[in-house]
């Protein structure tokens, strides 16, 4: 077992994070804890980024190939109204997840952030299958975003070998994760400020394609009216998996405020662009290419690579190359900042597992600039090295296999996300605490995490139906581990810890140390309120961005 760990479940009991700092043990210190400003939750990453780079980290580190691409497979399977609804749905869960995280990550921005949640709120094993799972997904995901580089390049040329190609977006990678991390935030600022422009050049110009501008003339609605739903109801299900996939990552603004100078400020402002990115990449951008490729159009299922990708269709087919060629290179941009962003939390993760004693304690330390190393070189390794599987044809086959781990990993950390809220809620409440003593709240809770939570659940039971009797697949024991054998990890994973650590199923909540691990804010008293018209703007304001 890895360095650190204990036999014992007591030593997780009421903890979860094992971050040693001040904390305010009653009231009569107060003053004292006022007196020094913002402190807690201290790590040796350094917190150098700022609310700017949070939000646009929030707005568009998750926009990628999900979105760009897998929308092709979702548009075939479910039809226009299937992908549309799917987007919807996945929207209405992250959206609640969002709100979870950024009421926790207030009080806790701890490094691997929801990985740590779990393991002070709910159970130390299910701490230990989310961790390594997600730390294997985030590796796994460097992979698949070295591989969808090569392809978006070859919709350019072949004439670069494909482990050059990965050997030299690798390289680009690890040099944004290895400079400072206020580089890393720059970085990730301008490719969300890319993605959220180019997102309204879509819009526009798929509703001019459409009223008549494009070489095959007026198509309006004329898809949604002849065929709604390809697959019928099981095509809708099928169709889910896509879009939480495409809304992964959503939740990596809750490790970086770890890092954010004023996770007070910065994180309900985060939470507050979740709308943006909802409404205006799936919603509206599913709905356009809807109106403007047919669920029919055999490119969706003869192409490959980014020639699949419904938008790169929908310009190709409207004789527009110029707008083809710069959707791929905002492709190119959205996988390189997939890639980076999830370097990045992998090495957090990590960290936060070291901090949990579920990893080699060396993983907790940092250099001067705050660059975890020992968390950063095995991610990649890991993450570059699977990417090479690629260039052989056996390889890739291992490859796929691998990548399947990843499918309902963001299902299960987004149910862990909720569970963790729900139980610090109570945890919060038992021990005497009031909601206003939190430095932010949600106003959809209880409703948005329960909401999460039994949506989550049902998707991953709604997956093994899909597992056992897939869409244009036929049945076989191959199919079934290839869909479903992440919940297969994650069982095995949490029923190992179990053995290993024994003890109690839940952390008992009356017992936790809710100060542990708690960031402390200089300005925690509670204002006074608002009144009159501006206390109404506020508020309205308030429930629309936060």
């Amino acid at each position: 077992m890895p360095d650190g760990l204990t036999s014992a479940a007591p030593a997780y009991a009421g903890s979860g994070d094992d971050i040693d700092e001040k904390q305010l043990q009653s009231s009569s210190h107060g003053d004292d804890y006022l007196a020094h400003g913002d402190h807690g939750a201290d790590t040796e990453l350094k917190r150098s980024l700022g609310t700017r780079h949070l939000t646009m980290i929030a707005l568009g580190s998750s926009i990628g190939m999900g979105l760009w691409l897998g929308s092709g497979t979702s548009l075939a399977n479910g039809g226009p109204a299937g992908i549309f609804l799917g987007y919807c749905l996945a929207g209405s869960m992250i959206w609640c997840v969002s709100h979870s995280i950024g009421e926790m990550a207030c009080v806790y921005p701890l490094p691997s952030a929801f990985v740590q949640w779990t393991g002070k709120f709910v159970d130390p094993s299910a701490a230990f299958a989310l961790g390594w799972s997600y730390w294997f997904s985030y590796a796994i995901t460097i992979a698949n975003e070295l591989q969808a580089a090569n392809t978006i390049i070859n919709f350019w040329t072949y004439s670069v070998p494909i482990a050059a190609w990965i050997s030299i977006w690798l390289v680009v990678l690890v040099l944004i994760n290895v400079c400072a991390v206020t580089v890393f935030g720059e970085v990730e600022v301008v490719a969300s400020t890319i993605k959220f422009g180019w997102i309204f050049v879509v819009i526009i110009s798929m509703i001019v394609m459409s009223a008549g501008g494009a070489a095959y003339g007026p198509v309006g609605f004329r898809y949604w009216n002849e065929m709604p739903f390809t697959n019928g109801f099981k095509g809708f299900l099928s169709v889910m998996p896509t879009c939480i996939f495409a809304m992964s990552g959503g939740e990596n603004s809750g490790i970086v405020a770890a890092e954010t100078s004023n996770p007070r400020k910065s994180v309900p402002r985060a939470v507050g662009s979740i709308w943006l990115r909802l409404s205006l990449f799936y919603l509206i951008g599913s709905l356009m290419v809807t109106i403007n490729v047919s669920p029919t159009n055999g490119d969706l299922f003869g192409s490959g690579g980014t020639n699949a990708s419904p938008f790169v269709i929908a310009y190709r087919d409207a004789q527009l190359p110029a707008l083809a060629h710069l959707m791929n290179v905002v492709i190119l941009i959205s996988v390189i900042s997939t890639g980076s962003i999830s370097g990045y939390g992998g090495s957090r993760t990590a960290m936060g597992l070291a901090y949990l004693n579920m990893a080699p304690s060396a993983l907790k330390t940092a250099d001067k600039s705050g660059r975890p190393w020992f968390g950063l070189v095995p991610t990649f390794i890991l993450g570059g090295g699977l990417a090479y599987l690629n260039v052989s044809e056996s390889g890739s086959d291992i490859f796929g296999w691998f990548s399947s781990l990843t499918s309902l990993f963001t299902l299960f950390g987004w149910a862990m996300i909720c569970l963790s809220h729900i139980r610090f809620r109570v945890a919060w409440a038992r021990q005497g605490r009031t909601p206003e003593e939190l430095p932010w709240k949600s106003w959809i809770y209880p409703i948005g995490p329960w909401w999460g939570l039994i949506m989550c659940t049902l998707l991953i039971i709604v997956q093994f139906y899909l597992a056992v009797w897939p869409l244009n697949k036929p049945q076989s024991v191959e199919n079934f581990f290839a869909d479903y054998i992440s919940v297969i990890v994650i069982v095995v994973l949490w029923l190992g810890a179990r053995a290993y650590y024994r003890g109690r199923w839940w952390v008992d909540l009356d017992s936790v140390q809710l100060d542990e691990g708690r960031r402390f804010y200089k300005n925690d008293i509670e204002k006074a309120k608002v009144t009159g018209f501006k206390g109404v703007a506020k508020k309205t304001l308030g429930a629309i961005f936060n």
